[in-house]
């Protein structure tokens, strides 16, 4: 089915990349960072020259009148994670990327989208004992919308690390026969070996991308892209940190390995959101299909 989605806090696409591949189209999308929209643009304008010749590829989004932005069906961020992390200390709302939840739901109470589908940390689910998760969960049920919310890790959609994150996906209260479910564990094939071009490797799944921390020692706690390759040590680069993400092998980095690896350390597992956009969209089509019946 055609669809229309928004892409806020964009990085360099994962949620661009997963509902494209479910024949959607990106509207519009917002990224501050200079270097990932060097990425961004770099993968997306040949693929969706509007996006950038209508100027719907932005910056900064609390510069941005939601009323600007185009109508959509689906609202994707994966909304500053920092703020909620063990790496950003856990400040949570204190923190000002924290408070950029509420231009998302800013924007979702302006334009009214079908289905909200949010991304972010585990550790939001507990930060606060619990309190920072109430406050989104009861915002977004205030505008009007269903919430649904698991922690999957993307191992178990046959993506070699483990990245345990949480997913929210919330329809708007008007949309008949929501039984929204999150996708069931699908087989592991593509193991680590298969991103080492089918070489023996110490560990089946790999450790979960991060930013920082990066060439600790193999044996360290801290480390988490050394691996012990065909009976040596090697460090994953982007190609491997590629395959980890599920990126396909053609996506490009404009920019230096190292910006490239904390690019795809801040990204989403494509294969979780594209299974769970299969499940959103399974919702929405079923919702069309019966109104086109009672029309008839």
């Amino acid at each position: 089915m055609g669809f229309k989605f928004i892409d806020l806090f964009a990085g360099i696409g994962g949620f661009h990349i997963a509902f494209d591949n479910l024949g959607g189209e990106c509207v519009f999308a917002s990224e501050w960072d200079e270097n990932c929209r060097k990425t961004y643009t770099a993968n997306f304008k040949s693929t969706n020259p509007n996006l950038f010749e209508n100027e719907n590829f932005v910056g900064d989004i609390t510069k941005i009148n939601p009323l600007a932005i185009p109508d959509h069906d689906i609202l994707c961020a994966g909304f500053p994670c920092q703020p909620f992390s063990q790496a950003g200390q856990k400040k949570g709302f204190e923190d000002t990327r924290g408070t950029l939840f509420f231009n998302v739901a800013n924007i979702a109470k302006t334009k009214k989208p079908k289905v909200i589908f949010l991304e972010n940390v585990r550790g939001l689910f507990t930060h606060d004992n619990g309190k920072t998760f109430d406050v989104i969960k009861n915002t977004i049920l205030g505008l009007g919308y269903s919430f649904y919310f698991q922690i999957l890790k993307a191992s178990d959609f046959n993506c070699p690390q483990n990245r345990p994150r949480l997913y929210m996906v919330c329809f708007r209260n008007d949309i008949d026969s929501v039984d929204f479910k999150f996708p069931s564990p699908v087989p592991l094939e593509k193991n680590m070996s298969w991103v080492f071009d089918g070489a023996s490797v110490n560990k089946e799944i790999g450790f979960t991308l991060r930013v920082g921390g990066k060439n600790s020692p193999i044996n360290d706690r801290r480390n988490w892209d050394g691996y012990i390759v065909n009976g040596e040590e090697r460090r994953i680069t982007p190609r491997e940190g590629k395959r980890m993400q599920g990126f396909p092998e053609e996506f490009v980095f404009p920019v230096s390995n190292s910006e490239a690896m904390k690019q795809l350390g801040n990204s989403v597992a494509i294969p979780v959101i594209q299974a769970i956009g299969e499940n959103i969209l399974a919702i929405i089509c079923n919702q069309k299909e019966e109104k086109n019946e009672k029309e008839i």
